[in-house]
């Protein structure tokens, strides 16, 4: 019986060689003019900075037909390098130089120092919203009730479910309800032995409905329905043509609106583009609603995806109400911050309140496009003041940009945070039937797994608020055995 002879095809290593070196190359290059907008200096005392300004060079290039060459002589497909960008081509090159017979061409990064990203971002994790968990990686932050300000107890067992931080949503009650749910939250970290940070998330100039008249008391939007919207201080009004009509929390929204500009009411349930506009109001046709129709509500949220209103991310009550935020948070959550400079102006507010003696940290929610637009800058400029992380406001951001963009952009999000070693928030809906009803749906089940991957994951309030702490606090657990950031572990299966 004849042997098969074992043919091994020859592989063009020296070409791929010059090619990964080639691309190190171009991303020194092209990375210098991202490094100079950071600040050199920022950058010199900061490592992530350089790393990210590397990664977005990288992310420059379509790497697909590289990968799959790497991957077939069993090398890193570069698809896991976020947080070390120079390390892995390094060790890249290094194996290529050997497979190439090569001898004391290039050097193997040490473990160390390949790693050294993931250890920067446990790090900034720890700084921001304290220690990680015994048991997962990932932290739960909890959406506090008004009722938490009279319920102790609430607290407490939140607590012992696996709550991690307590936010505190300063667009609903007032300081002393506020006191009340620190001093809470305080209390219950005594109790079990650890420290639950407590974030204090400042409304910023939410849009919303006002008034709201309707031609009956159950009527629903549909398609081809017209509504009429008006500044504050007008009075909504209706007619034959115009059925529908609200009032606005801000005037400059109606002020600023152009025929064909898009809106998006209540975290998408309807569409419609302005069809008209007149002095101190809008006509609004409907494009889309959810199904059997959408009702006009008080006090819904409205997007505008596609007009600029120039409005600041502080208000006059976010600064008053930033005098107790400095007095019971460890975290402080703006809204609709945009670009680098909306950092210098809170950072403004907070010196003449004298809050230099507390180290607050930082979270940005991320919901508008110029937020996403902005993003490497303003990591850049926020990390330069203290602990800082990265909220992904889901709900916000999927209006802005389109349900279907949504679950692309937040992965993209997440990539950026990882190069720049920033904590990542992942909010918004997370396992809401649960919180709710009581009874999880499996989709988002799927979706409270794959929040593993970011630092912190946030629940909304509700009446089984405690039980969904405590399914993911088990759940993350398990993912955490399964999955570090991208990449997955393979720990021993007992399935089959």
């Amino acid at each position: 019986m004849n042997t098969p002879q074992l043919h091994v095809p020859e592989r063009p290593v020296d070409g791929l060689l010059g090619e990964v070196v080639a691309l190190r190359a171009e991303i020194l290059e092209a990375s210098a003019a991202m490094i100079e907008r950071f600040g050199s200096g920022a950058v010199e005392a900061d490592p992530a900075l350089a790393n990210l300004a590397h990664y977005l060079a990288l992310r420059h290039h379509d790497l697909r037909p590289l990968q799959r060459r790497l991957m077939c002589l069993g090398l890193s497909s570069l698809g896991r390098l976020e947080s070390r960008v120079l390390p892995t081509l390094d060790a890249v090159i290094a194996a290529l130089v050997a497979l190439a017979g090569g001898d004391g061409l290039a050097s193997m990064p040490s473990e160390s120092d390949f790693f050294i990203g993931e250890v920067r971002l446990s790090e900034a994790a720890t700084d921001l919203l304290g220690p990680a968990h015994l048991r997962r990686r990932t932290r739960i932050m909890v959406t506090l009730p008004s009722e938490a300000a009279e319920k102790p107890d609430f607290l407490l067992d939140l607590a012992k479910a696996g709550m991690d931080v307590a936010r505190i949503n300063c667009a609903h009650d007032g300081p002393k309800a506020w006191r009340s749910m620190a001093a809470h939250v305080r209390a219950a970290g005594n109790a079990v032995g650890r420290d639950i940070a407590v974030l204090m998330d400042i409304a910023g100039p939410k849009i919303r409905t006002a008034e709201v008249l309707l031609p009956e008391k159950k009527a629903r939007l549909v398609a081809g329905d017209r509504v009429r919207l008006v500044a504050a201080s007008g009075e909504p009004r209706v007619c034959d043509r115009v059925k529908f009509s609200a009032g606005v929390s801000l005037p400059e929204m109606v002020t600023r609106l152009s025929v064909g500009d898009r809106v998006r009411y209540d975290d998408g349930k309807l569409e419609a583009v302005v069809e008209s506009t007149a002095p101190g109001e809008a006509i609004i046709l409907v494009q889309k609603t959810k199904a059997g129709g959408t009702k006009l509500k008080p006090e819904k949220g409205i997007n505008l995806p596609d007009t600029s209103l120039g409005l600041s991310p502080l208000t006059a009550k976010d600064e008053t109400d930033l005098a107790t935020v400095i007095e019971c948070g460890d975290i402080i959550g703006y809204s609709f911050v945009s670009r680098p400079e909306d950092i210098d102006l809170l950072d403004a507010v907070l010196a003449r309140y004298g809050a230099g003696d507390r180290r607050l940290g930082l979270i940005a929610k991320i919901e508008q496009p110029d937020a996403v637009r902005n993003l490497p800058t303003l990591i850049a400029r926020a990390r330069q003041r203290g602990p800082f992380g990265i909220m992904i406001a889901r709900g916000d951001l999927a209006a802005e940009i389109g349900f279907e963009r949504l679950a692309e952009m937040q992965e993209e999000i997440l990539w950026i945070c990882e190069a720049a070693s920033v904590p990542a928030i992942w909010a918004t809906q997370v396992l809401e039937d649960l919180v709710r009803e009581g009874i999880p749906t499996r989709g988002e089940m799927t979706d409270a797994a794959m929040a593993a991957r970011a630092e912190c994951v946030m629940l909304n309030k509700g009446p089984a608020v405690g039980q969904a702490v405590e399914l993911l606090d088990r759940l993350l657990s398990r993912m955490d055995e399964h999955m570090q950031k991208k990449t997955p572990t393979l720990r021993a299966l007992k399935s089959w």
